[in-house]
């Protein structure tokens, strides 16, 4: 009797609400047997493990593992413990904190439910599914034991309620490297980016976390009618920074001043004398504009539009109407180029003349020669 009362008198008195370690002696399928130095060992229930859903036991602990447990329920000959209800109140802490500091942290999706994702924080968390991406998901199954950065957007504890969102996340990066790219940009620099979307004024560009706009006159040299003439989305271009409006995150870009201008390198593709055709553009008091090449426009000045005295182009000349012009005159540097209609027409009469002359040589004989021959009969 001795023995025995100092045995009970060295037995360990627990309480409900208490926290006591053990060790795992024996994983049953729908509970664990865990020696606290009671009277009797511990059981821990399969739904007192995990937060989650288990099928056995032995998916939360293993034989010989020391756990924390809580003291739920104490009678003579059972004592039932929680290591759900320890991990949750260390949850519970820790999430308080990440929530109050907006903390990023990882966790593993255990499960795929209808309208999102589980994860095992020590507790269950439930990621929504309109907070996993920042775009439409067709299909969450590949999510599953997939690691997430997360954030917690709501707590309630009495609720049991945890609601994560990996797309809080994804947004303060996108919005982080916004800002980078927006300090980082300089007017003038040529940068690389993808053709995003494009709209009927051009075409947005994004640069990495911003878009910028290519408008459609920047697009190229040569008049466009559409964007999707030149670009099409998820094109990798080059572009030139126009201007950067850090307070309304607004970026001009330019396609076109990535690439040769028309007028480069004009001085080995026309020559003076050269005969070019051409399409007129516009009108003026003192001449006609001709576009000889695509961006390219020559001047035909009023005095070499006919051969013929005008008092304006209009007198001779239409606009859209196709013209042949001769080249007077490049100037590659000033972008400048001469033109006349009038010297053509001047050459091709001095054709008709030497043609008419080389006539009069072959024949041997001369108009006059033929008048005077009929002359000289009537004298007779």
């Amino acid at each position: 009797m001795d023995e025995m009362n100092q045995e009970v008198s060295g037995m360990k008195e627990f309480n409900e609400g208490d926290i006591v370690t053990g060790k795992v002696v024996k994983v049953e399928d729908k509970q664990v047997l865990v020696d606290v130095g009671y009277k009797v060992e511990g059981i821990v229930p399969i739904s007192e493990l995990s937060s989650l859903h288990i099928e056995t036991a032995s998916d939360a602990v293993n034989e010989g593992d020391d756990i924390t447990l809580k003291v739920k329920k104490v009678e003579d000959d059972e004592i039932v413990l929680s290591k759900r209800a320890v991990d949750a109140d260390k949850a519970w802490e820790d999430l308080e904190a990440k929530y109050e500091n907006q903390e990023v942290f990882h966790a593993e999706v255990k499960d795929v439910v209808k309208g999102g994702l589980v994860v095992d924080i020590g507790l269950r968390g439930f990621i929504p599914a309109s907070l996993v991406e920042t775009y439409y998901v067709d299909d969450f199954e590949e999510y599953k034991e997939k690691e997430l950065s997360l954030k917690v957007v709501e707590l309630d504890r009495e609720q049991n309620r945890v609601i994560l969102s990996h797309r809080a996340v994804i947004e303060d990066e996108e919005k982080e490297q916004k800002h980078n790219v927006l300090q980082s940009l300089q007017e003038g620099e040529v940068v690389e980016g993808t053709v995003q979307r494009l709209t009927d004024f051009g075409a947005f560009v994004n640069l990495g976390g911003i878009d910028g706009l290519v408008h459609i006159s920047q697009l190229s040299h040569e008049h466009v009618n559409k964007a999707a003439d030149v670009v099409e989305e998820g094109q990798v271009i080059k572009v030139k920074v126009l201007s950067v409006d850090r307070d309304n995150e607004r970026i001009s870009l330019s396609l076109k001043e990535t690439q040769p201008g028309p007028w480069e390198g004009i001085g080995q593709k026309v020559s003076q004398g050269d005969v070019l055709e051409g399409t007129v553009q516009r009108l003026v008091n003192f001449g006609a504009f001709v576009e000889v090449f695509p961006g390219v426009e020559g001047l035909v000045h009023i005095s070499q539009i006919s051969t013929r005295h005008i008092a304006n182009p209009q007198e001779v000349l239409q606009e859209g109407q196709q013209v042949d012009v001769k080249v007077l005159d490049v100037d590659e540097k000033q972008k400048r180029l001469s033109l006349s209609i009038k010297e053509l027409d001047e050459d091709q009469e001095q054709k008709e003349v030497e043609s008419y002359q080389k006539e009069e040589d072959s024949n041997g004989f001369s108009l006059s020669d033929m008048i005077g021959d009929q002359l000289d009969k009537y004298k007779k």
